[in-house]
């Protein structure tokens, strides 16, 4: 069986999109099937039309089709990155999880290989706090968490997080940057090829 990979992002400004889009290359190149989806906005319309870069970066991403249910069936694997707000992820993200009650009573959630990465304004403002309460979720549902520990020397560079991929916003999005992220994708499409 091979696997099916659903990266589920939001991102405000674009930090997470960028995250999930080189996740997704990461992951293809692996010999992963992908699908790169966005959860719906919560914020009203008004509110994201009234900031240039946040009414920019949906513009930008108004391509990228909603992450669904079917989607969530369709996967064997699946990546989540959402910005921290107050050491737990962006309240659209977890919106987006509150919709999954249906799928997860039925188990359709339970035995998936499961990775999270995270970004914040500053390099201490709650990723480690935002993917360890996310992977509080993953328990509930019955998924395989898989983090990148210290698998690899990319993690190092990038600030040793083992949890997840962590990005302060405004950092360059580097070859160590790309070699980090890369490293989750592939080692979560290897552990989730392995489950298969």
């Amino acid at each position: 069986m091979s696997v099916r990979l659903a990266i589920v992002y939001y991102s405000t400004y674009g930090t997470n999109y960028e995250m999930a889009s080189i996740a997704a290359e990461a992951a293809k190149a692996a010999g992963a099937e992908v699908r790169l989806l966005k959860v719906p906005e919560t914020a009203p319309e008004e509110v994201v039309a009234g900031q240039d870069a946040w009414k920019a970066q949906a513009d930008k991403m108004a391509h990228i089709p909603e992450a669904t249910v079917q989607d969530m069936e369709w996967a064997n694997a699946y990546l989540f990155s959402a910005p921290t707000r107050f050491a737990v992820q962006a309240s659209q993200m977890r919106a987006f999880i509150d919709t999954l009650g249906g799928i997860w009573a039925k188990g359709g959630l339970a035995n998936k290989a499961i990775s999270a990465m995270t970004s914040a304004q500053n390099a201490h403002g709650g990723q480690e706090t935002t993917l360890l309460s996310f992977y509080a979720t993953v328990m509930h549902w019955g998924g395989i968490i898989v983090t990148p520990g210290y698998t690899d020397e990319a993690i190092f560079k990038t600030g040793g997080n083992p949890y997840g991929y962590s990005h302060t916003q405004g950092a360059d999005f580097d070859d160590s940057v790309k070699a980090a992220i890369g490293h989750q994708a592939r080692r979560l499409v290897d552990i989730a090829g392995k489950l298969a």
